[in-house]
Protein backbone atom coordinates (compact mmCIF):
# COMPACT_ATOMS: atom_id res chain seq x y z
CA UNK A 1 0.00 0.00 0.00
CA UNK A 2 1.27 3.49 -0.85
CA UNK A 3 2.72 5.08 2.31
CA UNK A 4 1.23 8.53 1.74
CA UNK A 5 -2.18 6.97 1.14
CA UNK A 6 -1.86 4.97 4.37
CA UNK A 7 -0.91 8.08 6.34
CA UNK A 8 -3.91 9.94 4.93
CA UNK A 9 -6.19 7.02 5.73
CA UNK A 10 -5.01 6.98 9.32
CA UNK A 11 -5.53 10.70 9.73
CA UNK A 12 -9.02 10.45 8.28
CA UNK A 13 -9.82 7.81 10.87
CA UNK A 14 -9.21 10.13 13.80
CA UNK A 15 -12.73 11.61 14.02
CA UNK A 16 -14.33 8.15 14.04
CA UNK A 17 -14.79 8.17 17.81
CA UNK A 18 -18.10 6.35 17.68
CA UNK A 19 -16.31 3.14 16.73
CA UNK A 20 -14.53 2.99 20.09
CA UNK A 21 -16.06 2.82 23.56
CA UNK A 22 -15.78 6.16 25.37
CA UNK A 23 -13.17 6.46 28.11
CA UNK A 24 -14.98 6.59 31.41
CA UNK A 25 -15.23 9.96 33.12
CA UNK A 26 -13.65 8.48 36.21
CA UNK A 27 -10.46 7.75 34.27
CA UNK A 28 -10.03 11.44 33.49
CA UNK A 29 -10.83 12.32 37.08
CA UNK A 30 -8.38 9.73 38.39
CA UNK A 31 -5.63 11.07 36.11
CA UNK A 32 -6.28 14.59 37.36
CA UNK A 33 -6.16 13.39 40.94
CA UNK A 34 -2.91 11.47 40.56
CA UNK A 35 -1.03 14.19 38.64
CA UNK A 36 0.68 15.61 41.73
CA UNK A 37 1.90 12.13 42.74
CA UNK A 38 3.32 11.51 39.28
CA UNK A 39 5.21 14.79 39.44
CA UNK A 40 6.50 13.94 42.92
CA UNK A 41 7.71 10.51 41.78
CA UNK A 42 9.38 11.98 38.73
CA UNK A 43 11.23 14.60 40.75
CA UNK A 44 12.48 11.96 43.16
CA UNK A 45 13.75 9.76 40.32
CA UNK A 46 15.31 12.78 38.63
CA UNK A 47 17.23 13.69 41.77
CA UNK A 48 18.41 10.11 42.23
CA UNK A 49 19.22 8.77 38.73
CA UNK A 50 20.86 5.40 38.14
CA UNK A 51 22.69 4.07 35.10
CA UNK A 52 21.52 1.04 33.13
CA UNK A 53 21.53 -2.30 34.97
CA UNK A 54 22.03 -0.41 38.25
CA UNK A 55 18.49 0.89 38.81
CA UNK A 56 18.15 -0.77 42.21
CA UNK A 57 16.67 2.19 44.12
CA UNK A 58 14.26 3.03 41.31
CA UNK A 59 13.20 -0.61 40.96
CA UNK A 60 12.57 -0.93 44.70
CA UNK A 61 10.26 2.11 44.68
CA UNK A 62 8.39 0.79 41.64
CA UNK A 63 8.00 -2.71 43.10
CA UNK A 64 6.73 -1.39 46.43
CA UNK A 65 4.14 0.75 44.64
CA UNK A 66 2.88 -2.11 42.47
CA UNK A 67 2.68 -4.41 45.48
CA UNK A 68 0.67 -1.79 47.36
CA UNK A 69 -1.86 -1.94 44.51
CA UNK A 70 -2.32 -5.67 45.03
CA UNK A 71 -0.45 -6.82 41.94
CA UNK A 72 1.60 -9.92 41.37
CA UNK A 73 5.12 -8.46 41.17
CA UNK A 74 8.36 -9.96 39.90
CA UNK A 75 11.69 -8.22 40.48
CA UNK A 76 15.19 -8.85 39.18
CA UNK A 77 13.96 -9.28 35.61
CA UNK A 78 16.87 -8.68 33.21
CA UNK A 79 18.91 -7.80 36.32
CA UNK A 80 16.98 -4.83 37.73
CA UNK A 81 13.66 -4.83 35.87
CA UNK A 82 10.26 -4.99 37.54
CA UNK A 83 7.09 -6.58 36.14
CA UNK A 84 3.65 -6.22 37.66
CA UNK A 85 0.51 -8.09 36.58
CA UNK A 86 -2.94 -6.64 37.15
CA UNK A 87 -5.63 -9.23 36.54
CA UNK A 88 -8.95 -7.67 35.60
CA UNK A 89 -12.32 -8.80 36.82
CA UNK A 90 -13.45 -9.87 33.34
CA UNK A 91 -11.85 -12.08 30.67
CA UNK A 92 -9.97 -10.44 27.86
CA UNK A 93 -6.56 -9.80 26.28
CA UNK A 94 -3.25 -9.12 27.99
CA UNK A 95 -2.02 -5.59 27.35
CA UNK A 96 1.62 -4.75 28.13
CA UNK A 97 2.69 -1.22 29.02
CA UNK A 98 6.38 -0.38 29.17
CA UNK A 99 8.50 2.33 30.80
CA UNK A 100 12.30 2.56 30.91
CA UNK A 101 14.12 3.50 34.13
CA UNK A 102 17.79 4.26 33.40
CA UNK A 103 19.66 7.55 33.36
CA UNK A 104 22.71 8.66 31.40
CA UNK A 105 26.37 9.52 32.16
CA UNK A 106 25.66 13.26 31.79
CA UNK A 107 26.40 15.97 34.36
CA UNK A 108 23.30 18.10 34.90
CA UNK A 109 23.78 21.83 34.37
CA UNK A 110 20.30 23.18 35.11
CA UNK A 111 19.16 24.94 38.28
CA UNK A 112 16.18 22.74 39.15
CA UNK A 113 15.70 22.32 42.91
CA UNK A 114 15.65 18.55 42.28
CA UNK A 115 18.66 18.52 39.93
CA UNK A 116 20.91 15.48 40.13
CA UNK A 117 24.14 15.69 42.07
CA UNK A 118 24.92 12.01 41.61
CA UNK A 119 28.41 10.92 40.56
CA UNK A 120 29.57 7.46 39.58
CA UNK A 121 32.24 5.56 37.66
CA UNK A 122 31.63 4.92 33.97
CA UNK A 123 34.20 3.49 31.54
CA UNK A 124 36.92 4.03 34.12
CA UNK A 125 36.23 7.69 34.85
CA UNK A 126 34.05 9.69 37.21
CA UNK A 127 30.93 11.09 35.57
CA UNK A 128 27.74 12.79 36.58
CA UNK A 129 24.48 10.88 36.24
CA UNK A 130 21.33 12.54 34.91
CA UNK A 131 17.91 11.66 33.57
CA UNK A 132 18.76 13.49 30.35
CA UNK A 133 16.25 11.62 28.20
CA UNK A 134 13.07 11.62 30.30
CA UNK A 135 13.05 8.05 31.55
CA UNK A 136 12.26 9.36 35.03
CA UNK A 137 8.99 10.73 33.64
CA UNK A 138 8.20 7.47 31.82
CA UNK A 139 8.56 5.51 35.05
CA UNK A 140 6.47 7.99 37.04
CA UNK A 141 3.71 8.11 34.44
CA UNK A 142 3.44 4.32 34.26
CA UNK A 143 3.25 4.16 38.04
CA UNK A 144 0.33 6.58 37.74
CA UNK A 145 -1.33 4.44 35.06
CA UNK A 146 -0.92 1.41 37.32
CA UNK A 147 -2.74 3.16 40.15
CA UNK A 148 -5.55 4.38 37.89
CA UNK A 149 -6.14 0.95 36.33
CA UNK A 150 -5.84 -0.84 39.67
CA UNK A 151 -8.72 1.31 40.86
CA UNK A 152 -10.80 -0.10 37.99
CA UNK A 153 -9.72 -3.72 38.43
CA UNK A 154 -13.23 -5.16 38.68
CA UNK A 155 -14.24 -3.55 35.38
CA UNK A 156 -11.12 -4.43 33.37
CA UNK A 157 -11.81 -6.71 30.39
CA UNK A 158 -8.47 -8.47 30.55
CA UNK A 159 -5.11 -8.14 32.26
CA UNK A 160 -2.35 -5.54 32.18
CA UNK A 161 1.36 -6.34 32.38
CA UNK A 162 3.41 -3.37 33.58
CA UNK A 163 7.01 -3.62 32.34
CA UNK A 164 9.56 -1.37 34.02
CA UNK A 165 12.68 -1.89 31.96
CA UNK A 166 16.34 -1.30 32.79
CA UNK A 167 19.16 -0.32 30.43
CA UNK A 168 17.26 1.13 27.48
CA UNK A 169 20.30 3.29 26.78
CA UNK A 170 22.36 0.15 26.30
CA UNK A 171 24.72 -2.05 28.26
CA UNK A 172 28.49 -2.29 28.36
CA UNK A 173 30.09 -4.21 25.46
CA UNK A 174 29.53 -7.92 25.92
CA UNK A 175 26.83 -7.43 28.58
CA UNK A 176 23.25 -8.29 27.73
CA UNK A 177 20.53 -6.03 29.04
CA UNK A 178 17.42 -3.99 28.38
CA UNK A 179 14.39 -5.07 26.41
CA UNK A 180 16.27 -7.77 24.51
CA UNK A 181 17.18 -9.59 27.72
CA UNK A 182 13.68 -9.13 29.15
CA UNK A 183 12.24 -10.80 26.05
CA UNK A 184 14.76 -13.66 26.33
CA UNK A 185 13.72 -14.15 29.96
CA UNK A 186 10.07 -14.47 28.91
CA UNK A 187 8.58 -11.11 29.88
CA UNK A 188 6.00 -11.44 27.10
CA UNK A 189 4.86 -14.86 28.35
CA UNK A 190 2.96 -16.19 31.39
CA UNK A 191 0.55 -14.63 30.68
CA UNK A 192 1.17 -14.25 26.98
CA UNK A 193 1.03 -10.62 25.87
CA UNK A 194 -1.31 -9.73 22.99
CA UNK A 195 -0.21 -6.14 22.39
CA UNK A 196 2.32 -3.67 23.79
CA UNK A 197 2.11 0.13 24.12
CA UNK A 198 4.83 2.60 25.04
CA UNK A 199 5.60 6.30 24.90
CA UNK A 200 8.61 8.60 24.97
CA UNK A 201 8.59 12.19 26.21
CA UNK A 202 9.93 14.53 23.51
CA UNK A 203 11.64 17.80 24.37
CA UNK A 204 11.22 19.32 20.91
CA UNK A 205 7.43 18.82 20.74
CA UNK A 206 5.05 21.13 22.61
CA UNK A 207 3.33 19.79 25.71
CA UNK A 208 -0.23 18.68 24.99
CA UNK A 209 0.64 17.13 21.63
CA UNK A 210 1.21 13.52 20.59
CA UNK A 211 3.17 12.47 17.51
CA UNK A 212 3.31 9.11 15.80
CA UNK A 213 4.19 7.25 12.62
CA UNK A 214 2.89 3.94 11.25
CA UNK A 215 5.54 1.42 10.21
CA UNK A 216 9.19 2.35 10.77
CA UNK A 217 9.09 5.21 13.27
CA UNK A 218 12.59 5.04 14.73
CA UNK A 219 15.71 3.61 13.15
CA UNK A 220 17.32 0.29 13.74
CA UNK A 221 20.87 0.76 14.99
CA UNK A 222 24.13 -1.14 14.87
CA UNK A 223 27.41 0.08 16.24
CA UNK A 224 30.60 -0.92 14.46
CA UNK A 225 34.32 -1.29 14.97
CA UNK A 226 36.83 -1.14 12.12
CA UNK A 227 40.45 -2.01 12.84
CA UNK A 228 42.93 -1.13 10.11
CA UNK A 229 46.30 -2.93 10.30
CA UNK A 230 49.31 -1.68 8.38
CA UNK A 231 53.08 -1.57 8.96
CA UNK A 232 54.77 0.66 11.51
CA UNK A 233 57.64 2.96 10.52
CA UNK A 234 59.48 6.10 11.50
CA UNK A 235 57.46 9.22 10.72
CA UNK A 236 60.43 10.57 8.77
CA UNK A 237 60.33 7.57 6.42
CA UNK A 238 56.65 7.06 5.54
CA UNK A 239 57.59 5.08 2.40
CA UNK A 240 58.65 2.26 4.71
CA UNK A 241 55.18 2.07 6.24
CA UNK A 242 51.70 1.00 5.33
CA UNK A 243 50.04 3.91 7.06
CA UNK A 244 46.77 2.85 8.82
CA UNK A 245 45.89 6.48 9.50
CA UNK A 246 45.90 7.42 5.81
CA UNK A 247 43.97 4.22 5.00
CA UNK A 248 41.44 5.03 7.73
CA UNK A 249 40.95 8.50 6.25
CA UNK A 250 40.30 6.95 2.85
CA UNK A 251 37.82 4.50 4.35
CA UNK A 252 35.97 7.29 6.17
CA UNK A 253 35.65 9.31 2.97
CA UNK A 254 34.53 6.29 0.95
CA UNK A 255 31.90 5.36 3.53
CA UNK A 256 30.18 8.68 2.85
CA UNK A 257 29.17 7.42 -0.59
CA UNK A 258 26.93 4.67 0.82
CA UNK A 259 24.00 6.89 1.76
CA UNK A 260 24.49 9.27 -1.17
CA UNK A 261 25.03 6.61 -3.86
CA UNK A 262 23.68 3.24 -2.68
CA UNK A 263 20.65 3.97 -0.50
CA UNK A 264 17.34 4.93 -2.11
CA UNK A 265 16.73 8.00 0.04
CA UNK A 266 13.36 8.65 -1.59
CA UNK A 267 12.08 5.66 0.41
CA UNK A 268 14.04 5.71 3.67
CA UNK A 269 16.79 7.68 5.32
CA UNK A 270 20.01 6.14 6.56
CA UNK A 271 23.08 7.14 8.52
CA UNK A 272 26.69 5.93 8.52
CA UNK A 273 28.76 7.85 11.07
CA UNK A 274 32.31 7.37 12.33
CA UNK A 275 32.35 8.95 15.77
CA UNK A 276 35.75 7.88 17.07
CA UNK A 277 39.19 7.20 15.62
CA UNK A 278 42.29 6.31 17.61
CA UNK A 279 45.82 5.57 16.40
CA UNK A 280 49.39 6.17 17.45
CA UNK A 281 51.12 7.62 20.50
CA UNK A 282 53.40 10.36 19.17
CA UNK A 283 54.06 12.61 16.21
CA UNK A 284 57.04 10.86 14.62
CA UNK A 285 55.84 7.26 14.68
CA UNK A 286 53.49 5.88 12.07
CA UNK A 287 51.56 3.27 14.08
CA UNK A 288 50.81 -0.31 13.17
CA UNK A 289 47.03 -0.01 13.45
CA UNK A 290 44.10 2.37 13.80
CA UNK A 291 40.66 1.78 15.34
CA UNK A 292 37.41 3.41 14.27
CA UNK A 293 34.05 3.24 16.03
CA UNK A 294 30.79 4.28 14.44
CA UNK A 295 27.04 3.92 14.22
CA UNK A 296 24.70 2.74 11.47
CA UNK A 297 21.02 3.77 11.32
CA UNK A 298 18.38 2.34 9.00
CA UNK A 299 14.60 2.21 8.75
CA UNK A 300 14.11 -1.23 7.22
CA UNK A 301 15.70 -4.66 7.44
CA UNK A 302 16.61 -4.48 3.75
CA UNK A 303 18.40 -1.15 4.16
CA UNK A 304 20.23 -2.46 7.22
CA UNK A 305 21.59 -5.39 5.20
CA UNK A 306 22.62 -3.05 2.37
CA UNK A 307 24.47 -0.64 4.67
CA UNK A 308 26.34 -3.41 6.48
CA UNK A 309 27.33 -5.13 3.25
CA UNK A 310 28.65 -1.93 1.70
CA UNK A 311 30.58 -0.96 4.85
CA UNK A 312 32.32 -4.34 4.90
CA UNK A 313 33.19 -4.16 1.21
CA UNK A 314 34.41 -0.58 1.25
CA UNK A 315 36.51 -0.98 4.41
CA UNK A 316 38.18 -4.25 3.42
CA UNK A 317 38.79 -3.37 -0.24
CA UNK A 318 40.05 0.16 0.46
CA UNK A 319 42.52 -1.31 2.94
CA UNK A 320 43.52 -4.05 0.51
CA UNK A 321 44.22 -1.50 -2.22
CA UNK A 322 46.74 0.16 0.09
CA UNK A 323 48.37 -3.09 1.19
CA UNK A 324 46.68 -3.01 4.59
CA UNK A 325 43.90 -5.10 6.10
CA UNK A 326 40.65 -4.07 7.73
CA UNK A 327 38.66 -6.06 10.26
CA UNK A 328 35.00 -5.04 10.48
CA UNK A 329 32.78 -6.00 13.42
CA UNK A 330 29.04 -5.20 13.08
CA UNK A 331 27.45 -5.01 15.54
CA UNK A 332 30.33 -4.23 17.85
CA UNK A 333 28.47 -4.06 21.16
CA UNK A 334 24.77 -3.45 20.49
CA UNK A 335 21.99 -3.74 17.95
CA UNK A 336 18.40 -2.47 18.10
CA UNK A 337 15.85 -3.38 15.42
CA UNK A 338 13.66 -0.78 13.74
CA UNK A 339 10.94 0.56 16.05
CA UNK A 340 8.07 -0.60 13.87
CA UNK A 341 4.49 0.41 14.66
CA UNK A 342 2.10 -2.31 13.52
CA UNK A 343 0.01 -0.78 10.73
CA UNK A 344 -3.34 -2.30 11.69
CA UNK A 345 -2.85 -1.58 15.38
CA UNK A 346 -1.84 2.02 14.70
CA UNK A 347 -4.93 2.61 12.58
CA UNK A 348 -7.15 1.02 15.24
CA UNK A 349 -5.75 2.98 18.18
CA UNK A 350 -5.29 6.49 16.72
CA UNK A 351 -8.86 7.51 17.64
CA UNK A 352 -8.07 6.61 21.25
CA UNK A 353 -5.11 9.02 21.28
CA UNK A 354 -7.26 11.67 19.61
CA UNK A 355 -9.91 11.35 22.33
CA UNK A 356 -7.50 12.20 25.11
CA UNK A 357 -5.38 14.81 23.30
CA UNK A 358 -7.81 16.23 20.73
CA UNK A 359 -7.57 15.22 17.06
CA UNK A 360 -5.78 18.48 16.22
CA UNK A 361 -3.01 17.58 18.67
CA UNK A 362 -2.21 14.13 17.23
CA UNK A 363 0.32 14.63 14.45
CA UNK A 364 1.94 12.37 11.87
CA UNK A 365 5.74 12.86 11.78
CA UNK A 366 8.62 11.76 9.54
CA UNK A 367 10.76 8.84 10.76
CA UNK A 368 13.47 9.55 13.32
CA UNK A 369 17.04 8.22 13.10
CA UNK A 370 17.26 7.82 16.86
CA UNK A 371 16.73 4.27 18.13
CA UNK A 372 14.68 2.56 20.85
CA UNK A 373 14.92 -0.97 22.21
CA UNK A 374 11.12 -1.03 22.56
CA UNK A 375 11.59 -2.56 19.11
CA UNK A 376 12.51 -5.92 20.69
CA UNK A 377 8.98 -6.16 22.13
CA UNK A 378 7.51 -5.19 18.75
CA UNK A 379 9.41 -8.03 17.07
CA UNK A 380 7.34 -10.49 19.11
CA UNK A 381 3.89 -8.87 19.45
CA UNK A 382 2.08 -5.99 17.71
CA UNK A 383 3.14 -2.70 19.27
CA UNK A 384 2.47 1.02 19.14
CA UNK A 385 5.08 3.52 20.29
CA UNK A 386 4.44 7.26 20.23
CA UNK A 387 5.94 10.55 21.38
CA UNK A 388 4.46 12.75 24.09
CA UNK A 389 5.26 16.45 23.85
CA UNK A 390 7.30 17.79 26.74
CA UNK A 391 8.44 21.21 25.51
CA UNK A 392 6.96 24.27 27.27
CA UNK A 393 4.25 25.87 25.16
CA UNK A 394 5.52 28.70 23.00
CA UNK A 395 9.16 27.54 23.11
CA UNK A 396 11.19 27.15 19.92
CA UNK A 397 12.04 23.49 19.19
CA UNK A 398 15.22 24.64 17.44
CA UNK A 399 16.59 26.16 20.66
CA UNK A 400 14.91 23.96 23.30
CA UNK A 401 17.55 21.81 25.07
CA UNK A 402 17.62 18.43 23.38
CA UNK A 403 17.82 14.92 24.76
CA UNK A 404 21.15 13.58 26.09
CA UNK A 405 22.42 17.06 26.96
CA UNK A 406 23.23 18.69 30.34
CA UNK A 407 20.42 21.25 29.93
CA UNK A 408 17.66 18.77 29.01
CA UNK A 409 14.31 19.98 30.32
CA UNK A 410 10.70 18.81 30.13
CA UNK A 411 7.41 20.45 31.07
CA UNK A 412 5.71 18.46 33.83
CA UNK A 413 2.26 19.57 32.66
CA UNK A 414 2.55 16.88 29.97
CA UNK A 415 2.48 13.98 32.43
CA UNK A 416 -1.27 13.94 32.91
CA UNK A 417 -1.80 13.47 29.17
CA UNK A 418 0.69 10.60 29.19
CA UNK A 419 -1.27 8.86 31.95
CA UNK A 420 -4.55 9.37 30.09
CA UNK A 421 -3.08 8.17 26.79
CA UNK A 422 -1.71 4.87 28.10
CA UNK A 423 -4.84 4.28 30.17
CA UNK A 424 -7.09 5.07 27.22
CA UNK A 425 -5.17 2.79 24.85
CA UNK A 426 -5.46 -0.06 27.35
CA UNK A 427 -9.19 0.30 27.96
CA UNK A 428 -10.08 0.89 24.33
CA UNK A 429 -8.05 -2.07 23.13
CA UNK A 430 -9.78 -4.29 25.68
CA UNK A 431 -13.17 -2.97 24.56
CA UNK A 432 -12.39 -3.74 20.92
CA UNK A 433 -10.93 -7.20 21.51
CA UNK A 434 -13.13 -10.13 20.60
Amino acid sequence: MNKSYLAGLLLLSLPAFSQISPIKTKVSMAADKIESKVIEWRRDFHEHPELGNNETRTAAIVAKHLQSLGMEVKTGVARTGVVGILKGGKPGPVVALRADMDGLPVTERGSLPFASKVKTQYNGQEVGVMHACGHDSHTAMLMGVAEVLAGMKADLKGSVKFIFQPAEEGSAPGVEGGAELMVKEGVLENPKVDVVFGLHIWAQTEAGKITYRPGGMMAGVNDMQIIVKGRQAHGAAPWASIDPIVVSAQIINNLQTIVSRNLNITENAGVVTIGSIHAGVRSNIIPEQAEMLGTIRSLSVEDEKLLISRIRTIATKTAEAAGATAEVKIPYSNHYPVTYNDLALTEKMLPSLAKVAGAENVKLIPPITGAEDFSFFQEKVPGLFFFLGGMPKGADPKTAPSHHTPDFFIDESSFKLGVKALTGLTLDYMDMAK
